[in-house]
């Protein structure tokens, strides 16, 4: 690690993480034309995403906010059509995925975080021991919203309060349990996988389609969400990071098998198929 990697790292754990992620919530939702527009145009000109994929201008956007968890045009995120294939919930990179060892998840080369600590909740962990887990990290310049791997119903979801460090590689590399320490909102599906919201510093909100904005959370308590009975279909929606963050997708053991090719690093995009159902 070298010496600006440590001093980024130290200054995370002195600065009000809660109050500077408070502070850039209120910022990317002005809609003064002339702030959101040169937020917006910074933020292109430093990250480059690529804006030809959105559904409309990108100044046409009434804040950041809404430019940076936009929709897309139609078609260019196809989803595998094929009813054994998991897909992958969001565009991003891969941060670490395998199995479970028991109930612990590698984080990065000399870190490892266990299921219970990541659930906050013992029997849910169980469900899950001896499965299979993937990272996927949300840069920058990724789309931000969240969609189904599969076609599932939401039966149990709750929020875990927590820090708001980095989630990017060096901090991964850094920063002992990592995703059990941020902020996350927990969601488990039938048929039986779960998905996990992992927070960040300076992002804004979490949000569902079933509950809105999650984050920030008062009190910020371990909390339950309600479930909703309505099935969501593989691709559809089904939350935002208000910037950028990570998702860990959780599936019992025997339920499916991560497909060949993938590691860490590797680049992937919603809708392409990630493991194959057994």
């Amino acid at each position: 690690m070298n010496n600006s990697d440590r001093l980024f790292i130290t200054l995370q754990h002195i600065i009000p993480q809660h109050l500077l992620s408070r502070m850039v919530l209120r910022l990317t939702r002005v809609r003064t034309p002339w702030v959101k527009n040169t937020l917006i145009s910074k933020f292109v000109q430093q990250f480059k995403p690529d804006v030809l994929e959105a559904a409309q201008p990108v100044l046409s956007y009434a804040s950041f906010n809404e430019f940076f968890t936009r929709t897309l045009r139609a078609g260019v995120r196809p989803v595998d059509s094929d009813p054994q294939t998991l897909v992958s919930p969001v565009d991003g990179t891969v941060s670490q995925i395998g199995r479970l060892d028991g109930s612990r998840l590698l984080q990065a080369k000399g870190h490892s975080f266990t299921l219970e600590a990541l659930l906050a909740d013992v029997s849910a962990a169980e469900r899950f021991r001896d499965g299979n887990f993937a990272t996927l990290y949300l840069a920058p310049y990724n789309y931000h919203r969240i969609h189904m791997p599969i076609a599932g119903t939401l039966r149990e979801a709750w929020f875990v309060p927590g820090k708001l460090f980095s989630v990017n590689a060096v901090t991964a590399a850094a920063v002992p349990g990592l995703f059990a320490r941020n902020e996350r909102v927990v969601c488990l599906f039938e048929p039986g996988f779960a998905m996990i919201l992992v927070g960040a510093l300076f992002v804004g909100s979490i949000a569902t389609v079933w509950h809105g904005d999650i984050t920030p959370h008062s009190p910020r308590r371990l909390t339950q969400l309600p479930p909703d009975s309505t099935p969501l279909q593989k691709g559809a929606e089904m939350g935002r990071f208000n910037m950028g963050s990570t998702v860990i997708l959780l599936t019992p053991p025997g339920y499916a098998d991560w497909l060949p090719g993938f590691a860490p690093g590797s680049r992937i995009r919603m809708g392409e198929a990630l493991a194959r159902i057994r």
